[in-house]
């Protein structure tokens, strides 16, 4: 794994504490907490689409929010367990795996589209 697709995990999984931070924060400081840690993942997304294909990076970046955001919330926060959660979970992380399969690391030159 190189330094790029690195930057996608991070910010998933800084999208995963954002999204928990929506639903529980209560207070100034835990919504301060909660746009600072959306504000940091984006600069890490942004850091990846350097180098790599914007549509898959966010499909990646999305499907380790959800998939991570879920798990959370199951596991910490005692959201019911459920086979078909975890079912769609599978098929989207198989999803997320394939696209980064197919995926080649693109090597932009200075002002290209």
């Amino acid at each position: 794994m190189n330094r790029n697709w690195a930057y996608v995990i991070i910010a998933g999984i800084i999208e995963i504490m954002w999204a928990m931070g929506l639903k529980y924060s209560n207070n100034l400081i835990s919504w301060a907490g909660t746009f600072f840690l959306i504000y940091v993942s984006f600069v890490v997304l942004m850091k990846a689409t350097k180098k790599l294909p914007v549509a898959t990076v966010y499909a990646v970046f999305t499907g380790i929010g959800t998939a991570g955001t879920v798990m959370v919330e199951m596991v910490v926060f005692g959201e019911p367990f459920s086979w078909t959660k975890i079912l769609f979970i599978l098929l989207l992380l198989s999803g997320v795996v394939g696209l980064k399969l197919v995926t080649n690391e693109t090597s932009k030159k200075e002002g290209a589209v």
